[in-house]
Formats: C-alpha cells, structure tokens, sequence
C-alpha cells in the first residue's frame, strides 16, 4: 500500500488545525446563540407557547357540540329512538324555549348556534352565518337526523322534511365578520407597538431626558401621544373600511358609526398597554417581542382569527378578562348585528377600566432615562 509523500519524500500528515477551527467555531456558535436571550426566545419559548395555546385551544374540538335551542315540541328529537339519541346527545346541546323570536335573536347576537322548530313532519332550522363551519356543523347534524328517520320508516314514503333559513340577510358575505375583529386586531397591533417602540427609542436617545428638563409639562407629550395614537386609530379604519365597502361587498348597519367611540377606547387601552411594555423595555426589540409576545396570543384568544365556541371553559373565561374580546364582540354588535349604543356600554367601560389601570401601573414604572 503507498503512502502518500511530498515531493521531497516525507510523509503528508493532514493538519489538525482547520478540524479544530470548526469545533471551535461550531462551540462558540453555539454558546452565543443560547446566551442571546431574544434569539432563544423567538426560536424556542415563543414556538412552544403557541403548542401549548393551540393545545388548549384544540383540545376539545374532536366531536364539537352545537347549542341549539327547541322551539315547542319536536317529536323528532323528544322521541327519538337509542341510536338517534345517541347522536344528538354528542353532538347537540339543547335548550328549550316557546318564544321563537326571543330564540332567533339569541342566534343573530352569538348567543346560540341553531333554533330549530316543527311542524306536523316539517322541520325548520334557523342558523346564524357568522360561523360558517358551525353553520355547516349544525344544518349536516340534522340532515342526518331526518335521513334517518325517513330510513327508518322502511318502505314508506320519506315522512320527514327539513328546510333551513339564515336568522341574518342572505345577501350577507364572511366579510360582514371578519372585518370588525381584523380591524380591532389592527387596532391593538398599532397601538401598543408605536407607544412600545417608540417609548424606548425616545429614552435611549435622551429625548425624554430633553423633555423632562425642558418646560414642556407632562400632561403636554402624554397628551401628544394620545392623539397621535387616535389618529392612527382612524387611519386604520379607514383603511379597512372604504376598501371593504367599495370592493368587498361589506355591509354596514344604521349603527355602525358607533364603533368609532368603542376604537378610541380600545385605542387607550392598548397605548397604555404599550406605555408599560416600553416602561420596562431596554431596547426597540425587545420592546417589538414583548409587545408581540402579548399581543399575538391575544389575538387567537379573543377570536380575532377564529370563533372560541369549541375552547374549553378555562379558556373562554381567560377571554373574557381580555380587552380584544371586548373589542371584537363591541364591533360585532354594532357594525354586524345592529345592535344600539347599549352594545358598546359594557365593553367601552371595561376597555377605559383596562386602560386606567395599566396607564396606573405604567407611570410607577416608567423611567426618563436608561440609568
């Protein structure tokens, strides 16, 4: 076997030098990248959140239930035989009630998923459209019911008929409900980013210093903030409103208007939001991933992206303490549902409530300077 030789006749030996360079390099890459907090953050702890949120959020949804409510007698559901009752106790919760148009408007608010009704063979079903996949959910569960009683009534004509009608205008698109939590959404994002970063910024610049030394008064630049912060707010809805009207096919109610109080609401609410990640923030990034940290989540747990109806309780009732829930159910109510200025009572004053208590908390923690 030969051995390979330079040309003067001794042997070649491989040098160690670019092996250790490597595991050198590969170490010290290493160490940096676990020692830099934000870049571990992003690529581990804010993956694992969400596998957790989405967990929590999923959990439940393998055989989903649909509240509806029974109108009178319905001799299809009262009398239905072990397998049919079966099917209805896992996948239908059903109250009951004798008002029709008290249980309809139940549905329109959200409230209740179907309302259903019967007369002599003929059942009706009444569904809302601002949930699609429940709407689906519902009207398939009862198509199935009806399939199998006429079934079961071997070689008799079907006896069982089931028609359906949407409680809101047909004419109505998707976008009638996902424009109003989109745009809180959006709303929430500008506010409590442009007060994080922007607060941060101003320090490590010495800009507040400047201010504080200077005889501008407080109330003056918080001032300043808010305003700006509520210009921005209507910026935002004009720009998802006019293009959604123009070309999308939205459809405004008679009290729509009424959203503009409840965005400057939530507009306060998010900039002191953005006031208290920026109090403790040391630099614009990490102020964007605190505030990003906070708000994403929010997002799919006030149903901004999709409805919370299959969640478990404790996630339910974790939204409810949420200001984006308030925001998104506020919105629903009156640019969707019609719903008058008592729609936005509770949720304006829980948002303000919100709002002075983390404005409370931002100002004991706030700092002019970075020493």
């Amino acid at each position: 076997m030969s051995v390979p030789t330079t040309e003067r006749g001794t042997t070649a030996v491989a040098s160690p030098a670019p092996r250790r360079a490597f595991r050198s390099l590969a170490v010290a890459m290493a160490k940096g990248f676990l020692r830099d907090k934000m870049a571990l953050f992003w690529a581990v702890i804010f993956p694992l959140m969400f596998l957790f949120l989405f967990g929590g959020l999923l959990a439940d949804s393998g055989t989903p239930r649909s509240d509806v409510i029974q109108v009178g007698a319905v001799p299809l559901l009262d009398q239905a035989g072990p397998e049919a009752q079966k099917v209805i106790d896992d996948s239908l919760h059903i109250e009951k009630s004798d008002d029709r148009d008290a249980a309809i408007a139940e549905v329109r608010k959200g409230d209740a998923d179907a309302v259903v009704t019967m007369d002599g063979d003929a059942l009706e079903l009444w569904y809302s459209a601002a949930d699609q996949v429940t709407a689906s959910i519902v009207q398939g569960t009862f198509n199935g019911l009806v399939q199998a009683a006429n079934q079961a009534a071997s070689g008799q004509p079907p006896t069982y008929t089931l028609s359906t009608q949407q409680v809101e205008d047909e004419s109505l698109s998707a976008i009638q409900y996902f424009t109003p939590s989109l745009l809180g959404w959006a709303i929430a994002m500008g506010a409590t980013f442009g007060a994080a970063a922007n607060l941060v910024l101003w320090r490590r610049n010495g800009v507040l210093r400047r201010l504080r030394l200077s005889p501008v008064p407080t109330a003056a630049v918080v001032g300043a903030r808010v305003v700006t912060a509520l210009m921005l707010a209507g910026i935002q809805m004009a720009m998802f409103l006019v293009p959604a009207v123009l070309f999308m096919g939205l459809e405004l109610t008679g009290w729509w208007w009424l959203s503009v109080p409840l965005l400057a609401a939530a507009t306060l609410a998010f900039l002191a939001l953005g006031l208290l990640v920026g109090s403790f923030s040391k630099t614009e990034e990490g102020a964007t991933g605190a505030a990003n940290f906070v708000i994403l989540p929010m997002a799919f747990l006030s149903g901004s992206f999709f409805p919370l109806d299959e969640a478990p309780a404790w996630i339910v009732a974790l939204s409810n303490v949420l200001p984006l829930k308030w925001v998104n159910e506020g919105m629903l109510d009156v640019m969707v549902r019609g719903e008058g200025p008592s729609a936005i009572v509770v949720p304006t004053l829980a948002l303000l409530a919100f709002a002075a208590v983390l404005g409370a908390l931002a100002t004991r923690l706030f700092r002019w300077d970075t020493t």
